[in-house]
């Protein structure tokens, strides 16, 4: 089997993108090895692994895609980080209806701005945002503009699911956050769920108890 192409794994719940690439590197004995856009601990669904020199070097290219995922939010509560990792900040006793939710969904449909969470890799002044953030500061971010297409798909409060496409950037937690906001019943994510990333999608990806499992070939991408 050659050593350089592309890898789809579904990242399982509680675990960083890194390990997943560490636990790729010591399945394949590549040591380089990068990934086509992170995904939170929490999160689950596609990582694209790409493997190899060849692969790494070309990682702005894999990273342009746009993405999709499957996202639940819990209405009445947000929290600092704009998911469930984070602690309490709001909390709102407001039961919004279905035809209000289908009123803001509109508000966040096509090229919209956004500003990216303080709880976010993101650097200013040469510091990432989220250890700025452990340390209780919050700094002026500038908003990004963005290109979503969000479609409802379950509404049992406080759960609301949806499917979302976005473009390059797009923060689904800060979506939850403001999708929250413009209700007036704040919300934050509770889970999220990569489903394609690109021109890859989730039912090419193999799970970690394959990626761990020396006797199972594993397949790589062009």
């Amino acid at each position: 089997m050659s050593t350089e192409g592309i890898l789809l794994v579904d990242k399982p719940e509680n675990m960083s993108s890194f390990a997943v690439v560490a636990q790729a590197r010591r399945r394949l004995g590549v040591k380089k090895i990068g990934h086509g856009g992170t995904l939170d601990p929490f999160a689950t669904g596609l990582l694209v692994l790409l493997v190899g020199r060849n692969f790494t070097k070309r990682a702005d290219e894999f990273l342009q895609g746009d993405k999709e995922y499957q996202a639940c939010l819990k209405l009445g509560v947000a929290t600092d980080s704009y998911d469930s990792e984070g602690q309490e900040t709001f909390h709102s006793d407001k039961v919004p209806t279905l035809e209000e939710i289908e009123a803001v969904l509109k508000q966040f449909q096509g090229t919209i701005d956004q500003i990216p969470p303080m709880f976010s890799a993101k650097k200013i002044n040469g510091k990432r945002l989220y250890e700025l953030a452990r340390k209780g500061e919050v700094v002026e971010r500038k908003a990004v503009r963005v290109t979503v297409e969000i479609t409802f798909i379950r509404y049992s409060y406080p759960e609301l699911e949806l499917h979302v496409r976005a473009s390059k950037g797009t923060y689904i937690r800060s979506l939850a956050d403001d999708i929250g906001k413009a209700l007036g019943c704040y919300a934050h994510l509770i889970s999220l769920r990569r489903l394609r990333s690109g021109r890859f999608s989730i039912e090419k990806s193999i799970d970690l108890v394959t990626l761990k499992n020396p006797e199972i070939p594993l397949t790589l991408h062009s």
